[in-house]
């Protein structure tokens, strides 16, 4: 959900689906939006994350282009190249082979449908308890964050949409889970600093400051104002 649309409805919601899926060496993880493998974390942006997720939801089912392109871009005109780039991206991730898949294959004239064997282990709908969010100060604006993983960066699907120099495209991540808050690098070019410190990942307190390139934002356990934005547009 670091798209608008996903964060904004989950936001209303309170809720996130908590599903969690276990095919070969993988695992997708709908609470913290990770996937995982026996070797450690796979990155995938934001869009190839929701992509895999509807389809392993999905499956056995061909699922047609317009609705992969809508559900991904709802009321937004898009090239159905940013659709097979998003394939690439997950085929890449998964080690799967476009002409001799194991996992994601194309149906031709239609859509994807995913083919791998899947174990379905946690179903559930989590509410956020009552009360203020967590939220990034960010250019004298408050971002609400979600329970699961807050991606910020320069991309257009960012949750935390940070346009500044020396930021990359989905730099870093605050995942909220259990009441606690972690920032996690992404791999980003500059790195991610808690304060002047370079991390690959560290829990949050409130009031700890963050710089990404040039930018700064200050991590807050609750937001102080009613007026909050849910996400940075």
């Amino acid at each position: 959900m670091e798209g608008t649309a996903d964060y904004k409805s989950a936001l209303r919601a309170g809720a996130y689906n908590a599903a969690v899926y276990r095919f070969g060496p993988f695992t997708l993880d709908g609470a913290t939006r990770q996937l995982l493998r026996d070797t450690g974390e796979v990155h995938l942006s934001p869009k190839a994350f929701d992509l895999l997720a509807l389809l392993i939801r999905e499956r056995p089912r061909a699922v047609p282009k317009p609705e992969l392109l809508e559900h991904l871009w709802p009321a937004t005109f898009v090239e159905e190249t940013n659709l097979a780039g998003l394939v690439n991206e997950i085929r890449h991730a998964l080690d799967d082979s476009a002409t001799r898949p194991a996992l994601l294959r194309t149906v031709h004239r239609i859509g994807y449908r995913f083919i791998g064997e899947v174990v379905e282990t946690a179903v559930m709908v989590r509410r956020s308890a009552p009360g203020p969010r967590p939220c990034l100060v960010y250019n004298n604006r408050e971002v609400l964050l979600i329970d699961g993983a807050n991606v910020i960066g320069r991309a257009p699907d960012a949750a935390i949409r940070c346009d500044e120099s020396g930021v990359s495209r989905h730099h870093a991540r605050i995942v909220l889970e259990g009441g606690a808050a972690t920032l996690q690098d992404l791999g980003s070019k500059n790195g991610t600093f808690l304060g002047s410190e370079l991390i690959t990942s560290a829990p949050l307190t409130d009031g700890d400051e963050i710089r990404l390139g040039k930018a700064t934002l200050t991590f807050r356990t609750a937001a102080t104002t009613a007026e909050t934005e849910t996400v940075s547009m």
